[in-house]
């Protein structure tokens, strides 16, 4: 079972109502549920954030100089083709 602890934390009006409008779609008395869930979502998306960029710091150097000009053509090539939105 995990251990738990009450917290005080300052919201909006607006995110009060519509995290009281979620809890009640999801027949839940209160939004502490919904609370620990945007947490964990958040926490897991900057832990995966992180190790997106420390993978891209280890790749730093990794292409010499002709590699890099041929990633540059290809890139500018595949530019040149894309549609506009």
């Amino acid at each position: 079972m995990m251990q738990s602890m009450r917290t005080t934390i300052e919201m909006t009006d607006t995110h009060r109502a519509a995290l009281l409008d979620l809890a009640a779609r999801r027949g839940l008395k209160g939004f502490s549920e919904i609370i620990r869930e945007a947490l964990d979502l958040y926490l897991q998306g900057e832990r995966q954030r992180e190790e997106r960029a420390a993978r891209a710091l280890r790749a730093r150097g990794a292409l010499d100089d002709d590699e890099v000009l041929a990633l540059r053509d290809h890139v500018a090539e595949a530019r040149a083709t894309w549609r506009a939105p």
